[in-house]
């Protein structure tokens, strides 16, 4: 039996964790603006992959090493930092914008979009780890993230100069 003291306790403990929480996803929120959501997505799908990747490795005859595990996370933290590399592009492109007297409407087009490529590359391994296991896929989920990858490929499909001139 909990004694009244117990609980009490135990359910400032709560409070305080929540209030934590909280503050961290409102500056979270308040610091990236549009990407935030993308952002949360992406380390939802990290986390989604990297367990059923683990639970899939049962199926697949592997075993789980550590090294290929701290690889497996190093892999995702690269994610993030390539959504950052695209918001120092979005930076760097308002930033001339605003030099050349142009006013840009988006602050994270870029990263906006790598975060959405990245986001559907993790779908696509989820369903594939899923369907290791056994789970029956819909074969549509797998089809409609890999034409969202597609598409956010071709969003930021830049044809490259002809250096030929110079």
């Amino acid at each position: 039996m909990f004694r009244y003291g117990e609980l009490s306790e135990r359910g400032d403990i709560m409070k305080n964790a929540k209030n934590v929480l909280i503050s961290v996803v409102s500056v979270l929120s308040s610091w990236l603006g549009l990407l935030f959501v993308p952002m949360m997505l992406l380390v939802a799908c990290n986390i989604i992959d990297y367990g059923t990747g683990l639970c899939a490795a049962k199926y697949r005859d592997e075993t789980i090493k550590s090294y290929k595990s701290i690889r497996g996370i190093t892999k995702k933290v690269c994610m993030w930092l390539l959504v950052a590399v695209g918001a120092m592009l979005d930076r760097l492109i308002i930033y001339a914008a605003e030099y050349a007297g142009l006013v840009l409407p988006l602050q994270f087009l870029v990263a906006s979009v790598v975060a959405v490529w990245l986001i559907a590359n993790e779908m696509i391994s989820i369903f594939e780890n899923m369907k290791d296991i056994g789970v029956p896929m819909p074969s549509f989920l797998k089809k409609l993230a890999a034409n969202i990858k597609g598409q956010s490929e071709k969003a930021m499909d830049i044809e490259e100069g002809n250096d030929d001139e110079n």
